[in-house]
């Protein structure tokens, strides 16, 4: 069994396929790595509205449980 390509230039290069090739890759983990950032940035926004809702809602049962004692 021969390897198909003998050097690491023989290897970029991918038989003159190689700017293609690593270009499609350079898109594909760039995509990945927007789009896993976009999820967190995502996350911590939704996580920071709940927080802000929660405590919201806590400071109205504060005011209805005021309220309805006195």
């Amino acid at each position: 069994m021969q390897p198909y390509f003998y050097s690491v230039s023989e290897f970029i290069a991918m038989g003159k396929h190689g700017v293609f090739v690593w270009s499609c890759w350079a898109i594909t983990v760039g995509m990945m790595l927007v789009f896993i950032w976009y999820s967190r940035r995502q996350r911590q926004a939704i996580i920071k509205q709940l927080t802000i809702q929660q405590a919201r809602q806590a400071q109205r049962d504060v005011r209805v449980s005021v309220k309805t004692k006195g």
